[in-house]
């Protein structure tokens, strides 16, 4: 008889990783240190709002303090920059998140590269994404934390297993791919290109499914006994994984929503308190 797949609660892993900051904050506020976020948000795309609205409120809850800069969307790529740097220069900030996408006009990666390492709690710089590849980042993309934060808490295997990642993205499938294999996992990187895609899917006892695809990886996919892992969310709730469909194959999978989400927020919060604790040391 097959058993039943786990499905892998992010709730109860965000849970964790919370408690385990709390008594960092009191020490924190003991020194009159309060860790703080701030968040850029260029433009009005709903979505974005939302997010930024999500991050300032865990925040709070967790007695961090957040700052939110809203740009029009009309912004430069100079005016974003400047705005970064003032955040850099401001001792009371420790963790700079720029909201992405960001308006066309605007050079992304340039203004991904203003933010001072020190503060790139999202792990969006160059810089840092050359740290995780080498396996010291302080600070690695929040996303592909939470997953290897999911795999460890699980207590999932990852050394000597076949890991396929479906994503190239600078801050989620690039990255991820590079944090697995510095866990000893074999690693095929798949994109938009591949051809035969369904084909490498079915070799994976690790499926990371970071398309932004709605439904996107289907259940004759999944080898059986595979454990799933979807970084995709899409509007109405949706990730990029058939979970339906792959829940009977897979022997432990992420929802959506309730997965993979909670516990990139998580990590945000946890890399702004450990900025904090450095900052305070300096």
């Amino acid at each position: 008889m097959k058993n039943s797949p786990i499905v892998l609660d992010g709730n109860r892993v965000a849970a964790e990783i919370k408690e385990g900051l709390a008594p960092r904050i009191a020490k924190l506020a003991a020194k009159g240190i309060v860790p703080c976020l701030a968040t850029i948000l260029v433009g009005d795309d709903p979505a974005s709002a939302t997010y930024v609205r999500m991050k300032g409120n865990a925040c709070k809850r967790l007695g961090l303090r957040s700052i939110r800069v809203d740009l029009p969307s009309a912004t430069t790529t100079e005016e974003l920059i400047a705005a970064i740097r003032e955040l850099n220069s401001d001792p009371a900030v420790h963790g700079i998140l720029l909201q992405h996408p960001v308006p066309k006009q605007i050079d992304e990666r340039a203004a991904f590269d203003a933010i001072a390492m020190e503060k790139d709690v999202d792990g969006v710089t160059t810089q840092g994404f050359a740290q995780t590849a080498f396996g010291f980042a302080a600070f690695p993309s929040c996303t592909p934390a939470a997953i290897m934060a999911i795999l460890a808490y699980y207590k999932l295997p990852v050394a000597g297993k076949h890991a396929v990642v479906i994503g190239r993205s600078p801050i989620l499938g690039k990255p991820v791919s590079a944090m697995l294999l510095n866990q000893d996992a074999t690693v095929t990187t798949c994109h938009s290109k591949t051809e035969g895609l369904p084909a490498f899917v079915r070799l994976a006892d690790i499926v990371v499914a970071a398309v932004g695809k709605p439904n996107f990886v289907q259940g004759d996919w999944i080898k059986p006994g595979a454990v799933v892992l979807d970084a995709g969310y899409n509007p109405g709730n949706i990730g990029d994984v058939d979970y339906e469909a792959c829940l009977p194959e897979a022997s432990a999978i992420t929802p959506v929503p309730a997965g993979v989400g909670p516990v990139t927020i998580a990590m945000l919060l946890k890399h702004t308190v450990d900025a904090a604790e450095q900052g305070g040391q300096s």
